[in-house]
């Protein structure tokens, strides 16, 4: 019995300190916040900051939810930074800081995104987030880091075209794969994608009788990549 009054009593005496703790004013949660974040505590500072924010009781209710969106972006928490930054975005369209968020919503577009053999609707939202930046920033510091996103984004599309006409290859549906492969040499690049999507265009063609065709394919292939192992061992279909 004593045993459980003591306990009783410890319990009593440290609700007592918690009522009588005075709760952090909103600049307090900032700093605190702050300083969490300079620390790499980012999990911790993201709730402060979105205390501090939700309070709206401060003249930098901005900052704090920008910080809460770059504190999320700094734990590859991306869907969360992605929706702080469009309700910054939209919340203060005038922010000078209102480009950097329009800026790392695209970024948590593409990071969001799944691999070239999956669904590539993140990686199509995110081209398309990152021209609006270029569009509305053209004078940005961040134009070339815009850019490079966009061809990287690109260029998964066009190993999503690969992968689904070597799908199409492996399932025996020439058509449907010549068509694939036909898009991504249709573009003109100098690359492996390209490369390949010549020799399995080449080969299907040559399985499917069309001597002609394969043929053109196969000399195609030969003047890009010549020596290429591709067109080595396609050479002995085309004496």
């Amino acid at each position: 019995m004593k045993h459980i009054a003591l306990i009783l009593t410890i319990i009593l005496l440290l609700g007592a300190c918690a009522q009588n703790q005075t709760p952090l004013t909103t600049e307090e949660k900032l700093a605190k916040a702050d300083e969490l974040y300079e620390r790499g505590k980012y999990d911790r500072a993201a709730e402060l900051y979105g205390d501090v924010y939700f309070e709206r009781q401060s003249a930098s209710s901005a900052r704090a939810l920008l910080r809460q969106a770059d504190s999320y972006f700094k734990t590859n928490k991306f869907a969360e930074a992605r929706l702080s930054y469009q309700e910054f975005s939209e919340s203060f369209p005038t922010h000078p800081d209102v480009s950097t968020a329009v800026f790392r919503y695209a970024v948590c577009l593409y990071e969001e995104s799944l691999g070239p053999q999956y669904d590539q609707t993140e990686t199509l939202q995110a081209i398309d987030a990152f021209r609006r930046f270029i569009d509305k920033y053209p004078n940005s510091e961040r134009y070339a880091d815009a850019v490079g996103y966009i061809q990287k984004a690109q260029y998964k599309l066009i190993e999503k075209k690969y992968l689904t006409g070597y799908i199409y290859y492996k399932m025996k549906d020439y058509s449907s794969a010549l068509m694939y492969f036909k898009e991504v040499t249709d573009l003109g690049n100098t690359d492996r994608l390209d490369r390949e999507a010549l020799y399995y265009s080449a080969l299907l063609l040559y399985k499917q009788d069309l001597a002609d065709q394969a043929r053109a394919e196969y000399d195609r292939l030969v003047a890009k990549y010549p020596g290429s192992k591709e067109a080595k061992k396609l050479a002995k279909y085309f004496p």
